[in-house]
């Protein structure tokens, strides 16, 4: 029996931005139950503190816990740079050529950022200004085993190494010891400086804390399962992080001209993340949401996850109809999603409106899966909302910025008439003191 004639279509929510209804009903969608699992936080807080205690003994010990990977010393879970050379040999030409063609682009894309130090100096002659510089060293957390992504490796480390981050130490876990080459075959490719095949909320701790093995780093970045991230928010303040990631998310808005296949693959490449993945279609033509609406259940059936995509588009996805294109941007707005596809006929013309969103795809022919490999962009964006406030991961995440204040003479005694008066307005009588000394008389 044909497989397709077997599958129950799948059911997608509706939403139409004019009823009156409507904001109360995309609130409940957008809405992510983000309360604390306790039994997860007393698990990591127990796995923090006992590699706080016992460094490298009790990372030992939880490795053989929860990988299956017996090893006496850290020495045994330290892949040398020879072994990364080695993946790199190991996979295929046409693996290769991918992972360096895009660490390229990725690599070329972020050049752009740097940020250079900077002064100016005042008729006076006080010279005020910035001094920006790498961080020391920076820790980036891989998933390992079958859950694997060399994309994120390429993401996360070559940022770190164009900033001019001096050491960056990966952490991959191997469970039950399988080891993925593309992963290895990337940190070669993205220059990482030392990798250890440990993972959990114990990599996490190690990398925070430090042990006799690994030193502590300034910065964590990359994601994780439920236990990593829970770890990075505890270990945030001991250490900086990039984020905490919620679920994958697309957003397309289309004026119902693209192909319905193309747009429903669209939402299926974000939904075959997980089942809690979030897909949201806008468009101002009725008639097209059904078109995409019967794309998707034509082309589910033959998809390797579809079990996960059937689970996240019944569960989180929504096809809503709006009044026009001005509206469909007034509304990814208010959702600030993690991607945005403009599949439009001229996104030029929608992309000032646009004021929230972590990545932003334009035009029919640029897919965000482009965005997730090999575009150039960093991959690693803002979700559940956080676009209003955060941006994508780039070269400015792995870089400190120090204040550079240098008074003359005559500038220290005229700005010293200043805050001597705000000081003691303050009540606070010895930083008044200390600038009036500079006063001439």
């Amino acid at each position: 029996m044909n497989d397709t004639n077997m599958t129950a279509e799948v059911s997608i929510t509706r939403l139409t931005s004019s009823d009156k209804c409507f904001g109360e009903q995309l609130s409940n969608l957008l809405a992510w139950d983000e309360a604390a699992d306790h039994k997860v936080h007393d698990v990591v807080k127990e796995i923090l503190s006992q590699v706080k205690s016992h460094g490298d003994s009790a990372v030992l010990d939880y490795t053989r816990r929860f990988d299956g990977v017996l090893a006496a010393a850290m020495d045994e879970l330290e892949v040398s740079r020879d072994r990364l050379e080695e993946a790199l040999g190991k996979i295929s030409a046409e693996q290769k050529s991918a992972l360096e063609t895009a660490a390229d682009r990725v690599r070329s894309y972020h050049e752009k950022q740097q940020q250079a130090s900077w002064s100016y100096t005042e008729s006076d002659g006080t010279v005020l200004g910035q001094q920006v510089v790498a961080m020391d060293r920076v820790g980036l957390y891989v998933p390992g085993g079958k859950a694997a992504y060399p994309s994120s490796v390429l993401m996360n480390a070559i940022p770190a190494k164009v900033a001019g981050v001096e050491e960056l130490i990966m952490v991959v876990p191997t469970p039950k010891g399988e080891v993925n080459e593309l992963v290895l075959a990337a940190a070669a490719i993205s220059g990482v400086d030392r990798v250890f095949t440990i993972g959990g909320a114990q990599a996490v701790a190690a990398l925070a804390y430090g042990t006799e093995s690994i030193p502590a780093v300034d910065k964590i970045v990359g994601p994780g399962n439920i236990y990593v991230a829970t770890a990075k928010r505890e270990v945030f303040g001991v250490v900086g992080i990039d984020m905490i990631a919620g679920p994958s998310e697309i957003l397309v808005i289309c004026d119902g001209q693209t192909d319905p296949d193309w747009i429903a693959m669209d939402l299926f490449s974000q939904a075959e993340h997980d089942e809690n993945a979030q897909s949201i279609l806008i468009s101002d033509d009725k008639d097209y949401l059904d078109q995409v609406e019967r794309s998707v259940n034509k082309l589910l059936p033959t998809m390797e996850r579809q079990d996960i995509i059937k689970v996240s588009i019944e569960s989180r996805a929504a096809f809503i109809e709006v009044s026009d294109l001005a509206d469909a941007v007034d509304v990814s707005n208010r959702i600030a999603p993690e991607h945005l596809e403009l599949s439009v006929e001229d996104p030029d013309a929608l992309l000032p409106a646009i004021r929230h969103a972590g990545a932003i795809f334009m035009g029919r022919y640029t897919a965000e899966a482009l965005g997730d490999y090999c575009a150039g962009p960093n991959h690693v964006l803002p979700t559940s909302g956080t676009a209003r406030f955060s941006s994508p991961l780039g070269v400015y995440d792995f870089q400190k910025r120090s204040s550079i204040i240098k008074f003359s003479a005559d500038g220290a005694s005229e700005m010293g008439k200043v805050a001597s008066v705000l000081a003691r307005g303050e009540g606070l009588t010895a930083h008044a003191r200390s600038a009036e000394y500079r006063i001439k008389p």
